[in-house]
Parts: structure tokens; C-alpha cells; sequence
């Protein structure tokens, strides 16, 4: 029997057919409607966005590097400068094989183990489409050679910039510090944006606490790209504000005198003009070449100054810390002077020995015979050790404390250079603290003819000074005198008000004054031994002894041979400290010179400088013998 065939049910499959036209048309209008919401959301919503990624396309911003600022003395010479030089830099996001590159590259151009190391340290420090110097200072055949073979790397690039550079080299060093490159620390501390076209940052000194005023501005330069990426023309340019030029209150001419006549020593010399406290030379020695830092310094050259023996890296004018020895006298016997201890007749008899009260423990003068009957204003002059123990028994650690402070000891002075150190002026207080100990009446006497635990820089001690010779009226040292703008004007510094000291008596400052130029013109004055003779201007001085090595019952006579018997790192130190003209102080000194007695030439020949100038500076009578200054 046959198969019954079934027939199509053609209304169902229309209904079906017309279903699903009905649902693919809904998905169909839906999508269109979502695409037409996506249009508006893209062209309307993100229109600055997308417009400013397009832009990106073909447009790139470029930063432009603000001209550092200049540095000169206060008679306008210049210090630190900007020259001219060839880098060549590289971009690293356009290399695909840097090491390869760099290897044909030194084929070329010679490259030291130090740039390589100094690239591929800021390799890891900058982003990949930066332009990282790899060589400085190219010479004018290097240039030409490379720029024949340009072609071969398309991601390295001749690039003329300035670099710092310092004409006047070492006698600058500890004042102006140096530029170095940025580091990875140092960029953590910066405004990325305004340092995207600069490699270098101060490191040290002027160059470090006026980085803002130096630096300046960046600029940028809009430039249209092809679609390779290559740049066709600048639409717009915005151009850098250069850095300040900066006026320092340092006379260079004095600066160089300074530093001569602490030639071949170790030391630190400060002058300073009282009145407004600005720092008119600041010199340590042995110094170094700062523009050896500027490129990168090899690590052969780095080592042999970090490890010589004289330091020269070792900023002793603002960071070497020293006994202040007989220098602090003036201030003793003002402190008990104006707090009522003593009085200008008291006396105390020297033999030469004092006992501490209530010890068995003896203490000799530095003068063992003695000195005899001896007064504040004698006891200046010739530096006696008994008078002062004596008044440091009547006056106590607290007086003795509260007027180290008050001239400035212990404490940072606030000059405008960053690498200080504020020293030490003991007190029970602080040796508790600092030595887990108590304080003795030994600790005391040492304290009031500056051994022991005082130590303090020699900026403090010309900053000290100052304070003595402006009769309490206190100005903070400064090397900043004045700013000059991108459009040349000048702003001067303005000096930070500081409260004067007041004493119960004016007076006793001329009373500790006349003493302090007994020092120096008295037949029995410490400083005319070492200063010199015939000076046609007044001056206040102290001389003093920072110990290194002990020797029992020194005495003026056998002290030169003490010193000459024992090797030259363990003799002692000299430091000597004046001011002049007495009435109008316009020069106040600090110097101290290591295992030597020769502080009191050096400041001879810096005061001469200044006050008589170099032709009427008059010589030296004599030699200086070599025993201690006390």
C-alpha cells in the first residue's frame, strides 16, 4: 500500500517566517540604535578626548631646557657659567637592539666604562622616548665623524646644549658646590614637568639651596609629525623663563688671597663683615676641581679624592667640627663680667696649677711657671687657663651653657648653603643624653678654655665673633646679596631679623674688647707672636689651641720642641679669630689651621688684603715661631 505524503502546512511557515523577520528587524533597530548612541557618546561626550589623542597623532609636545641661571662674586665676576658643548643623546624607544647600537656606536666615537655605566643608570631612571645623554663635550672631529654615519642610527642624535662650568675651579668649590645629573632620589623631589627637559640638579652648596632660583622655567615647542613619526615644523613654541642670576656676597679677589695663603695646608678661613653679616670669603683647604662632577666624574678620579688623606672633599669651613680652644675666653669673661661673678678687679694668682675644689685632681696652665696676679683684662691677654678655671668654679655649667647659646654655639648659624653642621656645646643636659653619663667639675674646666666636648665650625666662630664686634647686635651670615631677574632687575637680600643680645652693662663689652686688643698689641699678648707687628689699623684678636695630643705641663718653652718631636697629624691645631678696625669693625676672621701653628699668618694676610688692599698690604716682621697658640 502506498506511502500517504504529508502535505506543507504553508500558513504555519509564513507565521514562523514572519516571526523571525519580526525579531531579527527588533535586534536589527536595537543594534542601530546602539550604534547611533555610541556615535553620540563618542562625538559628543569624549569629543575633547578623542580630539586631543588625535592631535597626539601628529602633533608632540617637546620641552625646552630653561638656561641655568649665572653666579657671580659681589664685584660681578663671574663664577659659574654656561657653555656651549655636543652631546650626543639617545632615544631609546627608536633602538631596537641597544646593545648592538651602542657597541657600532663606540666604534665611532670612543665611550668610557664611566659614560656607559652613567647611561645605563639614567637609562633605568628615565622613560624610553627621553633623550638620554650618553657622551658629553663631543670634539669637532667626533661630531663630523658621527654625523657621516648618522644615518645608521636612527634613535641617536647630535644635540648642542650648555654645561655648567666653573672658570675659576677649585678656589670656588666649597662655596658654590656643583650641577651633577639627576638621580633617581632627586627625582622623586621634583616637578617632573619642569625638569623633563633637564638633566642636571645641584648637588652641593649655592648650586643645591638656589636650585629653584637657578633652574627656571620650562618651555615646550608644538611640532607637527609625519606619519612616520618624524617632526615637519613647529606650529608654536612657548618659551622657557630662565633661571636667576645670583650675586654672591663673596669678594673673589680676598676669596683668592684666602686660599693662597692656606696653600699647602688643611684649614678654613671665614670672613665676614659684622654689620650686615655677609660672608665676604669662605674657604677650606686642600679644595677639588668642580667642573670634574659636572660630566661624571670616573670612578678612578672619585676615589683618589675621597681617599686622600687631606680631604679635599671635606668642607671644613662649614662641616669641620674643633675644639674652640682659648678662642671662647672673650666670651667667659663676658658672661661672668656681665652676670656679676666677677668684676674688672678681681684678680686670681697663677703658679700655675689649680686644684679642683673638693678633688685631688690638679690642673697646670698651659704657661707653667704662671702667669701671677692676674685680672680679666690679663687674663685675655695672655690666655691664662688658672684665671678662667677659677671663674668657671664661681660661675657654674649653667651660666657657662646659657652663654654658648646665646653667641650662636651648638646651633646651625642659618647661612644660605646647606651642608653645616651645628657643633656641640655641652652641658649636663646634653651629656646625659648623649653620653649616658653625669657632668663633673672636670667637665666644667674643660669647658671654659674650650676643650673637652665643645666643638664647633669655623663659621661659628666667625659668626660669634661678629656678635663681640657689633656689641651684641646680631645679623645672620649670609652669601646670597642680591637676585637678578630674566628682565635684569635686581633684588637685593633681605637679611632676616635676629634679637641682639643685651648685656645688664653695655660696658663690659668694651672692657672684653680692650682685652681682645691687648692681645694683639701688648709685648705679653698671645696674638702679636702670631698676627705679626705694625698693622696701621686697630683690631681685636684671640688665638687658641684645639689639642690633639696630650703633653704634660706645657709650657712656651719647650712647647715648640713638643711639637716638632711628635709626627705632623698629631700636633695640634691652631685657630685664630679678629676683627677690625675696634670702632667700625668692617672685617671679622676665623681661621684655623690643622697640625700648625700658622692660623695667625693667614688671617694677617686676609685683613691686610682687605683693609690696606695688595699694594699697601704690609709685610710680616719675622717668622712665626711654631708652638701653640693659646
Amino acid at each position: 500500500m502506498p506511502k500517504k505524503i504529508a502535505l506543507k502546512n504553508h500558513l504555519q511557515e509564513i507565521q514562523l517566517t514572519t516571526r523571525r523577520s519580526i525579531v531579527a528587524l527588533i535586534l536589527m533597530i536595537f543594534l542601530i540604535i546602539l550604534l547611533i548612541s555610541r556615535l553620540g557618546f563618542l562625538q559628543l561626550a569624549k569629543h575633547d578626548l578623542y580630539t586631543t589623542l588625535s592631535k597626539k597623532n601628529w602633533l608632540d609636545l617637546v620641552p625646552i631646557e630653561p638656561t641655568r641661571g649665572l653666579l657671580y662674586d659681589r664685584n660681578g665676576v663671574l663664577l659659574a657659567e654656561n657653555i656651549p658643548v655636543f652631546s650626543l643623546d639617545i632615544i631609546p624607544d627608536k633602538i631596537t637592539n641597544l646593545p648592538q647600537t651602542l657597541a657600532q656606536i663606540s666604534k665611532i666615537i670612543p665611550l668610557s666604562d664611566t659614560e656607559i655605566a652613567q647611561f645605563e643608570k639614567e637609562l633605568k631612571q628615565r622613560r624610553r622616548f627621553d633623550e638620554i645623554p650618553l657622551k658629553l663635550r663631543l670634539s669637532e672631529k667626533e661630531v663630523a665623524e658621527f654625523s657621516e654615519n648618522q644615518y645608521r642610527f636612527p634613535g641617536a642624535i647630535i644635540k648642542a646644549r650648555l654645561m655648567r662650568n666653573y672658570p675659576l675651579g677649585a678656589t670656588f668649590s666649597h662655596v658654590l658646590g656643583y650641577v651633577g645629573r639627576i638621580n633617581l632620589d632627586e627625582l622623586n623631589d621634583i616637578d617632573p614637568a619642569n625638569y623633563s627637559a633637564s638633566n642636571y640638579i645641584g648637588k652641593l652648596g649655592i648650586e643645591k639651596f638656589y636650585e629653584k632660583e637657578l633652574h627656571g622655567t620650562v618651555g615646550y615647542e608644538q611640532e607637527e609629525n609625519d606619519a612616520s613619526g618624524e617632526p615637519l615644523r613647529v606650529i608654536k613654541r612657548i618659551n622657557p623663563v630662565p633661571g636667576k642670576n645670583l650675586y654672591l656676597t663673596i669678594d673673589s679677589n680676598l676669596q683668592m688671597i684666602a686660599e693662597q695663603a692656606l696653600a699647602g695646608m688643611r684649614g678654613a678661613a671665614i670672613a665676614i663683615q659684622p654689620s650686615t653679616g655677609q660672608i665676604l670669603a669662605l674657604v677650606s683647604e686642600p679644595s677639588y676641581d668642580p667642573n670634574l662632577f659636572v660630566a661624571g666624574i670616573s670612578n678612578t678620579d672619585f676615589q683618589a679624592l675621597r681617599q686622600s688623606k687631606d680631604q679635599p672633599l671635606y668642607n671644613r669651613a662649614l662641616r669641620g667640627l674643633y675644639p674652640v680652644g682659648s678662642t671662647i675666653k672673650p666670651f667667659m669673661g663676658l658672661e661672668a663680667l656681665d652676670s656679676g661673678v666677677i668684676d674688672t678687679k678681681f684678680t686670681v694668682f697663677d703658679n700655675g696649677r689649680f686644684q679642683i675644689p673638693n678633688t685631688e685632681h690638679i690642673l697646670h696652665d698651659w704657661f707653667h711657671p704662671g702667669h701671677g696676679t692676674v685680672n680679666l683684662n690679663r687674663a685675655i691677654t695672655v690666655s691664662c687657663d688658672t684665671f678662667f678655671w677659677e671663674v668657671a668654679h664661681k660661675m657654674g655649667i649653667k651660666r657657662i651653657d646659657n652663654l654658648l647659646t646665646r653667641f650662636g654655639f651648638g646651633q646651625l648659624t642659618g647661612i644660605d648653603i646647606g651642608e653645616e653642621l651645628p657643633g656641640t656645646a655641652p652641658s649636663p643636659q646634653w651629656k646625659r643624653r648623649v653620653k649616658g653619663a653625669g657632668w663633673y667639675e672636670g667637665d666644667t674646666m674643660n669647658t671654659v678654655i674650650g676643650q673637652g666636648y665643645t666643638q664647633a665650625t669655623p663659621l661659628q666662630m666667625a659668626a660669634g665673633l661678629a656678635i663681640m664686634a657689633n656689641r651684641g647686635v646680631r645679623q645672620t651670615p649670609h652669601l646670597l646679596l642680591s637676585e637678578q631677574l630674566p628682565d635684569k632687575k635686581i633684588i637685593p637680600y633681605q637679611s632676616k631679623g635676629v634679637p641682639p643680645i643685651i648685656l645688664n652693662d653695655k660696658a663690659s663689652w668694651e672692657v672684653i674688647i680692650n682685652a681682645m686688643q691687648n692681645v694683639m698689641t701688648s709685648q705679653q699678648g698671645t696674638g702679636a707672636l702670631h698676627f705679626g707687628k705694625n698693622f696701621p689699623y686697630t683690631i681685636a684678636g684671640k688665638t687658641g689651641t684645639a689639642q690633639n695630643f696630650s703633653i704634660k705641663h706645657r709650657n712656651s718653652r719647650d712647647e715648640a720642641a713638643s711639637q716638632e718631636s711628635l709626627p705632623e697629624l698629631l700636633r695640634d691645631h691652631s685657630l685664630f679669630i679678629a676683627f677690625a678696625p675696634v670702632d667700625k669693625p668692617q672685617i671679622a676672621v676665623a681661621v684655623i689651621v690643622e697640625n700648625s701653628s700658622l692660623s695667625g699668618t693667614v688671617a694677617r694676610k686676609i685683613i691686610d688684603y682687605y683693609l690696606l688692599g695688595s699694594k699697601n698690604s704690609l709685610p710680616i716682621n719675622g717668622s712665626v715661631p711654631n708652638h701653640a697658640t693659646h
